[in-house]
């Protein structure tokens, strides 16, 4: 047995060590999300419908994000028309959760992964309001393929660019890296 214990250290180290992460940060997100009422739209999630009005603003579209009366989520008005609503699931925190376990799990010099995990939150959390601001527009416009758009294109976009980001970490950066 301890043969085998010897043999498959590396990995034994990276998979306990990825859910050790995954577990604590997922745990401390939970006691955050608990700190709002039933019908409460959590910070993180205010803060992206804010930033996609933002950025479509920029682009002088005429949108309106504000919370629903009812409801724990965002209303996203888009030339007048309500087409979507923005849930806590849609602020990619359970995505930049997967992407620092990973990381954490295969880590390097503490520096280097402190600031690859902070870039990659930032890059991450960009790439989200961007989608979300691209899926309004295209459902406005293509109503039809809301079930492909969202299920499938653009969570396609996110977890390909988390795995590019565990790609270049694991080949440029982390103790592995050659």
């Amino acid at each position: 047995m301890k043969k085998y214990l010897t043999q498959f250290k590396p990995f034994l180290v990276f998979i306990s060590t990825f859910f050790a992460a995954y577990i604590i940060v997922t745990l401390l997100y939970k006691f955050y999300l608990n700190t709002f009422e039933t019908n409460d739209v959590d910070g993180i999630t205010n803060v992206v419908g804010k930033n996609v009005e933002q950025l479509m603003d920029l682009f002088n579209c005429d949108i309106k994000i504000h919370k629903s009366i009812a409801n724990s989520w965002l209303e996203v008005w888009y030339n007048k028309k309500y087409l979507v609503r923005i849930v806590e699931g849609c602020n990619a925190v359970s995505v930049i959760i997967l992407f620092v376990a990973f990381v954490l799990a295969f880590s390097g010099k503490l520096k280097t992964t402190l600031l690859y995990i902070v870039f990659g939150i930032l890059f991450i959390y960009i790439l989200n309001v961007v989608r979300i601001a691209l899926l309004v527009v295209l459902l406005f416009y293509f109503p039809q393929y809301n079930h492909f758009l969202h299920g499938t294109f653009f969570p396609l976009i996110i977890y390909g660019a988390v795995f590019i980001l565990w790609i270049i970490w694991v080949n440029k950066f982390s103790k592995y890296a050659k």
